[in-house]
């Protein structure tokens, strides 16, 4: 079943479940996306990890993907994320920036100490929100918006994403990331749209 938070004639803004593909392809979003509103075109405008849930907007006509797009590119569709991360960060708020290299082959990211093919920047601020037991409840603000960002930055810094056993926790649960809110120009102003995350690792640090 997939939450419809907004639709009109041009998007639709839904909550991605997690261990569904952002992605166009069978069983993906833009496929539950068709089936609910019973739609054709569903264009993808930015990406989730399978592993991750929450807010995504997507274009409905190809002339909402071309306003959408451009949103990204002058970086102007703002993310905000929650995350439950192990341990706590050195300072309450603040912001990460590294170089990137993702190896393709292995679908992993690792922050590296200079340029080169393939190495992008990546930037970040974090909030610590609470911190219980161990663990640290965080809100995330992405600059950029590379491959597994939050996941490489936070293990980089030993404060791997509870349920991220590729970059380090070693709890058998579901990642515990977030998209919680997303906000965009569209027709002349910002819409702003927004959920929260439910389950164990949730419920204990909310």
């Amino acid at each position: 079943m997939l939450e419809i938070l907004y639709r009109d004639s041009d998007i639709a803004v839904v909550i991605k479940p997690v261990g569904v593909v952002s992605e166009d392809t069978e069983g993906s979003v833009p496929s539950l996306i068709r089936a609910a509103l019973s739609v054709e075109d569903v264009y993808t405008i930015h990406r989730l990890d399978r592993e991750v849930g929450g807010v995504m907007v997507y274009a409905l006509t190809k002339r909402a993907a071309s306003e959408l797009s451009r949103a990204v590119a002058d970086n102007a569709l703002e993310k905000i994320y929650l995350a439950v991360v192990h341990g706590v960060p050195s300072e309450p708020s603040g912001v990460y920036s590294d170089l990137l290299f993702k190896d393709s082959k292995k679908n992993k990211s690792y922050v590296v100490t200079r340029e080169r093919k393939g190495v992008r920047r990546a930037e970040l601020s974090y909030e610590t929100l609470c911190t219980k037991a161990e663990r640290s409840l965080v809100r995330i603000k992405l600059h950029t918006g590379r491959s597994h960002q939050i996941r490489v930055q936070f293990s980089s810094r030993k404060m791997p994403l509870v349920g991220d056993r590729k970059y380090g926790s070693d709890e058998k649960c579901n990642i515990a990331l977030f998209s919680h809110i997303l906000s965009f120009p569209y027709r002349g102003k910002t819409l702003t749209f927004s959920a929260s995350p439910s389950g164990d690792v949730w419920d204990d640090m909310m």
